[in-house]
């Protein structure tokens, strides 16, 4: 069986998951209401070259204060030009938000490849109790090596 490949990138003016799911929630209604397809999608400077590997079922994981803590499912990945003719790539994303084990990570500039046995899991409610505390809580104890 062959893990999925995963992106990793910084979620640049988050301080916490609800801030990117209200930040996401804010531009899905700002392009309904221009009356534009509401599709959530992340503009990044260099296009993945292992595009088929990643929306097979992969995600962008996002590193939030020095933490991977959360990911949403890859759709797709599409380069194009933009109107100063600089290559970029949209990656277009779930709107989903799901929050992952927390994990720290160092800042880093642009987006990294990450295979599917290195990603943390989600938080679900199969994780119990963890599942249940607020992040900042799960952020403090990963801090302390405590989770």
């Amino acid at each position: 069986m062959i893990m999925a490949l995963h992106l990793l990138k910084l979620c640049v003016g988050a301080d916490s998951v609800r801030d990117l799911e209200e930040w996401i929630a804010e531009r899905l209604a700002e392009k309904r209401r221009r009356g534009e397809t509401p599709e959530h999608a992340h503009v990044t400077r260099m296009a993945p070259k292992r595009r088929d590997e990643l929306i097979d079922g992969g995600s962008l994981y996002w590193v939030i204060k020095g933490q991977v803590a959360a990911r949403q499912k890859l759709l797709d990945v599409r380069p194009f030009t933009d109107g100063d003719g600089i290559g970029r790539c949209r990656l277009v994303l779930e709107p989903v938000v799901v929050p992952v084990m927390p994990r720290p990570w160092r800042p880093f500039q642009g987006w990294r490849y990450l295979p599917g046995k290195e990603a943390p899991s989600d938080i679900s409610a199969a994780t119990g109790e963890i599942a249940q505390m607020p992040e900042i809580l799960r952020r403090e104890l990963r801090e302390l090596g405590l989770l």
